[in-house]
Order: C-alpha cells, then structure tokens, then sequence
C-alpha cells in the first residue's frame, strides 16, 4: 500500500483526531494510576526540590504514559475510527 493511499485512509477530522487524543491520554492516565500515585505520593509538600527528589518516581511515570501515548497508538485508534464509520455508512 503505497503512502498517499495510506494517509488517506487514516485521515480524519481535526475535531476527531484532538477527541482520539483526549481519549488516549485518559486510557493512559488510567493504565498508569499506580505511577502517577507514586509520583504524588512523591510531590507532596515539595516545590522545587519535586525536580530532583522525585525523579525516579517522574520516569516511571513518563515511560508507562508513553506506552499509551504514542504516535502508532493514535494511528491504531484512527483505523478503528474510520473502521466504525464505514460500518456505520454500510447500515
């Protein structure tokens, strides 16, 4: 499949693609609770010191966000998208 034909099947609206976002970094949020606990658990009481004494705490955090935050996830949710509508069409 050449890239122009690809493209166009994965394009979408922009309103569509900011709600894809927002929904994948919601699923994120979710899938890494345990980390983002950890790193508030962490930031409490702190205000600048958070940068270096919460480090390790913000790397975990970063790395599991980035699991479900990435530009192939996003491109996995556009097909579904567009795989729904077309079945949407076909009724």
């Amino acid at each position: 499949m050449g890239y122009v034909q690809e493209a166009r099947e994965n394009h979408v609206k922009k309103k569509v693609e900011e709600a894809l976002r927002s929904k994948m970094k919601e699923k994120a949020l979710k899938a890494c609770d345990q980390y983002t606990a950890k790193y508030a658990e962490c930031a409490v009481g702190r205000t600048l010191s958070v940068v270096w004494q919460c480090r390790k705490q913000a790397k975990e955090l970063n790395e599991c966000l980035h699991q479900y935050t990435n530009d192939s996830v996003l491109e996995e949710m556009k097909k579904e998208y567009m795989l729904q509508q077309e079945a949407k069409e076909s009724l």
